[in-house]
């Protein structure tokens, strides 16, 4: 008999299909704790055999591999939850009382539900493998494209173009984020000995506490750079359970993708900026948020201290 991790899987292949709502009648998802234990076990059970192996140096891109496999089921599954809307707002505006009419419209709904519970199944193991991600490996899982979003979990990671968009059109998801927003910003940085790195990352550390210390509503707004110090402040936003508003550049831009992008996390009203050291993009997003009046938490001295302490041990 298929365990239920199994069937789940296998459900992946036939995310095109429409299912039927005999077909769900009476059937719940597994109950999180199950799918949690499942996933921790597959997770460790895998991971352990590829430690001390040829193969340990791929633990990383499977990793992440895993966490997207039930990312793309839950996708697929809010994908038909669309559908379903639809057809049930077409539905309602078609009713006429008749009993035809009215069985359809609850037989929309149902199923409706019952996808939405199994999209609620897919999250909570994407989310329980992601945890594990970020334990392994220090980084905070981020899809490659989209949001990731779950049903019953204040903490989010938005796509920025697509809450811009939202914006515009006046729609509040109760997924999107909310609060007030914190731009990070910060480059791929090298360091000359572990001591030095420890440093930087308790200096990086430190300034975020301190600034959620004063906006306890934040929520994080950066570039999504998995390869440089964004995925600390990523992966801090996870662990403190903060919603983060990710603003990848836009390659069809060019050389003005990263100035495009400074213009629409500034767009947001920011509380702060904190800037770490980077490239002139960066000098261009402190330089413009100082012109809107906005706080910058100016980081970019010697690995990750203030400028102006750097010039008074200078002096």
């Amino acid at each position: 008999m298929p365990t239920s991790l199994a069937t789940a899987l296998s459900a992946l292949e036939l995310g095109h299909l429409e299912p039927r709502t005999e077909d769900l009648t009476g059937m719940m998802p597994p109950p999180a704790e199950a799918l949690e234990q499942t996933v921790t076990a597959i997770w460790s059970d895998l991971f352990a055999t590829l430690n001390n192996s040829a193969l340990e140096r791929d633990i990383e891109d499977l990793g992440w591999a895993m966490v997207n496999l039930f990312h793309r089921a839950a996708a697929k599954k809010h994908g038909l939850i669309d559908r379903l809307t639809d057809d049930i707002r077409l539905l309602l505006a078609e009713q006429d009382g008749s009993e035809i009419n009215t069985a359809n419209l609850e037989e929309k709904i149902d199923l409706a539900k019952k996808v939405e519970e199994s999209a609620g199944a897919f999250e909570i193991m994407r989310d329980t493998a992601a945890a594990h991600y970020l334990h392994d490996t220090g980084r905070s899982w981020i899809p490659s494209s989209g949001n990731r979003i779950s049903l019953g979990v204040t903490s989010a990671i938005v796509d920025g173009n697509a809450f811009l968009r939202a914006r515009r059109e006046r729609v509040r998801d109760a997924n999107m984020v909310q609060g007030t927003p914190v731009v990070f910003a910060g480059g791929r940085l090298t360091f000359g000995s572990d001591e030095d790195a420890k440093r930087f990352a308790d200096n990086l550390l430190r300034t975020l506490n301190a600034v959620r210390d004063r906006v306890g509503d934040m929520y994080l707004v950066h570039g999504g750079d998995m390869k440089g110090i964004e995925r600390l402040a990523a992966s801090w936003a996870e662990q403190k359970g903060i919603q983060q508003l990710r603003f990848g550049l836009d390659r069809k831009l060019g050389d003005r993708a990263g100035f495009r992008r400074n213009e629409q996390m500034l767009s947001l009203k920011p509380r702060y900026v904190i800037a770490f050291q980077g490239n002139g993009v960066t000098e261009r997003l402190v330089i413009e948020a100082k012109a809107r009046g906005v706080r910058v938490v100016d980081r970019r001295g010697p690995l990750g201290s203030p400028p102006a302490a750097a010039g008074r041990n200078a002096a």
